[in-house]
């Protein structure tokens, strides 16, 4: 086996390994990483497994111990140089005697981007950068987008029918999808820093946007509901649901005091922000997020939300569950709504991940850009 080949196999093991960390870390990056002897012995594992918890290089070091000298280190992420919650990875890596250092991909996060590699070159640490970088781009998809565009990742996630609606002509959209779609998109929730729906799926089917995997979640992503005019019943379930401040109701900078102050007397987080066209102007709405330590963001509909967000170049990734029903119908409700698009100016997307779910089917992929209708 090739040292290339060697390298991969090492980091492959280090994305597994962060891979337990999933749906725990925000706003941490999962990472994982492994400690090697020169002779090929892994020594020492970690990952890390929540947010205020010690990084998985301090991990797999204190695994390691002694042993870690002269040996390398795999990491899927670069170390940070800074203090946040925990101390900075970099000084500990160099002061374990490690000999080498091979990440994945480096942090694109400003705190970071760079200055780790730079303070163990400093220590004569050798950095290698790029082995299975894509595997591991993938896997922390989320926190990279949220670094580089300084705004949330957003995925689009809709239950539609195999003709594309979400709800019937009446509005019914309970069930569309089996137990088992049901069950995965909540733990699509459950990776999610915040969910987000418009006032109108409030109006009308009242959910309670929470995560029930069949076991308490740790977390609790924020409810946000876009409410423009303040329509929100002050007794919707999705407010008492959870922690009521985590219930955000997002609601025109003009609205009423009074009718505000009532919405407020439930518990609910009022937001106010920018309005266009009578909507919520979405990019002062992701910042507001972004501010919060909200990286992961799940759109959940409906089809008007789902056409505001792609119409204004925001949704990274689409998450559609198919369910082998047709239901037809000029008023059924699209799964994206809007004016449409011409085919020329298509939203593009990469190629899709099909994943069997009971009857039904989750398409995933990501949102293509660069390229026209991108």
């Amino acid at each position: 086996m090739s040292g290339a080949e060697v390298a991969e196999r090492f980091m492959r093991r280090a994305i597994e390994l962060a891979e337990a960390g999933r749906g725990l870390t925000s706003p941490n990056p999962m990472v994982g990483a492994i400690v090697v002897t020169p002779a090929g012995e892994v020594v020492g594992e970690g990952f890390h497994a929540r947010v205020g918890a010690p990084h998985a290089e301090v991990e797999a070091l204190r695994e390691a111990g002694p042993r870690a000298r002269g040996g390398t280190l795999y990491v899927t992420l670069e170390p940070c140089a800074h203090q946040g919650r925990t101390p900075p990875c970099a000084p500990a890596i160099a002061a374990s005697g490690v000999a080498r250092v091979v990440a994945a991909v480096s942090d694109p996060n400003p705190l970071v981007s760079g200055r780790g590699f730079a303070e163990l070159r400093r220590a004569g640490v050798e950095i290698v950068t790029g082995v299975a970088a894509a595997d591991a781009e993938r896997q922390n998809r989320v926190f990279l987008t949220a670094m580089r565009e300084r705004r949330p990742h957003i995925t689009l996630k809709a239950a539609m029918t195999l003709d594309g609606k979400i709800a019937d002509l009446h509005g019914a959209s309970r069930w569309i999808t089996g137990e088992p779609a049901r069950r995965h998109a909540h733990q699509l929730r459950s990776e999610a820093d915040a969910i987000v729906v418009g006032v109108g799926t409030v109006l009308r089917d009242d959910p309670e946007l929470t995560v029930r995997l069949g076991r308490p979640w740790p977390r609790e992503p924020l409810r946000v509901v876009l409410d423009t005019r303040a329509r929100t019943p002050r007794e919707a379930r999705f407010v008492r649901a959870g922690t009521p401040s985590c219930a955000l109701i997002v609601v025109g900078a003009n609205v009423p005091e009074e009718r505000t102050r009532e919405l407020a007397g439930s518990g609910a987080t009022i937001v106010r922000c920018q309005t266009r066209a009578g909507r919520v102007e979405l990019g002062a709405l992701l910042s507001e997020l972004f501010t919060r330590e909200v990286r992961a963001v799940l759109v959940e509909g409906g089809g008007e939300v789902h056409a505001a967000f792609l119409d204004a170049g925001l949704v990274d990734r689409v998450a559609m569950y198919v369910a082998p029903l047709l239901v037809g119908g000029r008023d059924a409700t699209p799964v994206v709504g809007g004016v449409g698009r011409e085919l020329k100016s298509a939203v593009r997307l990469g190629a899709f991940a099909v994943t069997g779910l009971g009857d039904d089917l989750l398409i995933e992929a990501e949102v293509l850009r660069g390229i026209p209708g991108g």
